[in-house]
């Protein structure tokens, strides 16, 4: 196998050190909030430049394997995602760390990252030439579907209130409507300078999770997401390794939702982990623990969001079209060595593409040795006293949001959007249905236009939207996803319902009798 042949080029001295380097810089830099994977494999481009083709790629392949799981610490620790990738882990880690459980929450996140990115390289390697094949029957209209599949998770995303978790996303939905037109440039809902350009996700993301959670430290509130501190009870690597092995259902659906989601071109990593943790809710014994500390749900999401990456690789290398914003970045990264996608990739330069990905393969191992490593020291974060914390945070988030575009408007969307969370927060509001909304709505609305433009040159909008097994496919799952979270609304409110009951408890004579 030729993997094989090149794996010492691998482990030779520079190669090593590049991958040590880089898993320990994409760690620390993912569990920055607002820098994105997607940013920070951008930014280290340039380092790249004096590199041979291929040290500059395992240097940007393996940091965006760390960044996407280092986003889980901060996710975890202060309850403020990395990245778009990581709310689905914040759900129930936060609620873990709060417990006293956080070591064992960023155990859990670095295992199943290493299980789910093995599973996705893998996939990478061996089914490269058969998921391509699948990946180009995704056109529009499929796009568009998996975008409306990604938003019918909402409603039980995080939320007690199926309805408040609908009116959320929709409020998402719009708010990514806010700017221009993709296709006509016909402003809409644009009322003041600083929205001129739209809203992007990097300011709603910050501002949604970053500034309610500053104000409560301030505060010094103790509501759901609140800014208490807590402790970090030591645990066993042996045992969180065999518990998280042991959660073979939830890895399974993990790594497949990374997997199906990171080989449809353009989709986008953030759906992975929130797609996967949806099905793992409905498929568990333990719906009611999940956004309480429900280690399942970060197994899920985590071995979600390191599938996908492997997996998003395959129509980029093979194709040329990414199948995720990082995934673009990285394909800029290649063109600039002067490789070209395609089969050409692994036949003229068969030794920089089979390097490449065995050197994915081993940052797999790098990743939990490391974070492991990252887990043991997180103690000393949470330490801090708050009124520091949130001064720190806010510097971040302010550095953060302003680094994207170099917008002093994006800073005053950040702020603005935190604040009317923080509110929003109090009448059972969450983030994170709203910042779904935000992701997928763009998605949804650009392939929803493409779809249209097509369907007039063609056989009209119902039957290309609804022909094929693909489509039927997608529009059932999406049906029945509506039905399931209507189905266990019903069912929740039933359970509470028995658990109140509004009748008075009978005293019977005999029980007064036996009294006296």
């Amino acid at each position: 196998m030729e993997l094989l042949h090149y794996l010492p080029q691998v482990l030779s001295g520079w190669n090593l050190l590049i991958l040590i380097g880089g898993t320990i810089v994409g760690l620390i830099l993912g569990a920055t909030p607002g820098l994105s994977p997607t940013m920070a494999v951008a930014l280290l481009i340039p380092f790249t430049f004096k590199m041979d083709a291929t040290s500059g790629l395992i240097l940007l392949g393996v940091l965006y394997t760390s960044t996407v799981a280092g986003g889980a610490v901060s996710a975890i620790l202060i309850n403020i995602p990395g990245a778009p990738a990581n709310i689905a882990t914040m759900l129930d880690g936060h609620p873990m760390a709060k417990a006293g459980k956080a070591t064992q929450a960023l155990y859990y996140c670095f295992i199943s990252s290493a299980v789910g990115g093995v599973l996705g390289v893998l996939v990478l390697i061996f089914l490269t030439p058969y998921l391509v094949n699948v990946a180009l029957k995704f056109g529009p209209p499929e796009l568009f579907w998996t975008a409306i599949l990604g938003i019918t998770v909402i409603g039980s995303l995080g939320s007690a209130s199926v309805l408040k978790g609908l009116l959320g996303g929709a409020i998402g939905v719009w708010i990514s409507l806010i700017g221009f037109n993709p296709v006509t440039g016909t402003e809409r809902f644009v009322f003041s300078e600083h929205l001129q350009g739209g809203i992007t996700i990097i300011p709603a993301l910050i501002g949604l999770f970053a500034i309610p959670q500053v104000l409560q430290m301030v505060e010094g509130a103790k509501g759901a997401n609140g800014g208490e501190r807590f402790d970090m009870a030591p645990t066993s690597v042996i045992k969180a390794i065999i518990f998280n092995l042991k959660k073979v259902k939830a890895l399974v659906i993990g790594s497949l939702s990374g997997i199906i989601v990171g080989i449809i071109p353009g989709a986008g990593g953030q759906i992975a982990g929130l797609i996967a943790y949806d099905q793992c809710k409905k498929f568990s014994h333990n719906k009611d623990n999940f956004g309480k500390g429900e280690p399942e749900g970060i197994i899920a999401a985590e071995s979600a969001n390191n599938a996908m990456v492997g997996a998003s690789l395959v129509p980029m290398l093979s194709l040329g079209i990414p199948g995720s914003p990082t995934a673009a970045v990285l394909l800029g990264g290649l063109l600039i060595q002067g490789l070209f996608p395609g089969p050409d990739l692994f036949t003229q330069h068969a030794s920089v593409a089979w390097t490449f990905m065995g050197a994915l393969l081993i940052s797999q191992i790098l990743l939990v040795v490391c974070g492991l490593w990252i887990s043991g020291i997180g103690k000393y974060v949470i330490r801090i006293p708050r009124h520091i914390m949130a001064a720190a945070v806010t510097t971040l988030a302010i550095f953060g949001t302003y680094s994207v575009q170099n917008s002093f408007s994006d800073v005053i969307i950040m702020m603005s959007m935190g604040s009317l969370m923080y509110f929003g927060m109090q009448y059972g509001f969450t983030p994170g249905p709203i910042v779904l909304g935000i992701i997928l709505g763009p998605i949804a609305e650009t392939n929803f236009l493409q779809s249209q433009m097509l369907a007039q040159a063609g056989d009209g909008m119902l039957r290309y939207m609804f022909g094929g097994w693909l489509n039927i496919l997608l529009v059932s799952l999406c049906l029945l996803s509506v039905a399931y979270s209507l189905y266990a609304s019903w069912q929740a409110r039933k359970t509470r319902q028995r658990a109140t009951p509004d009748h008075r408890v009978q005293v019977h004579p005999e029980a007064n009798h036996d009294a006296h």
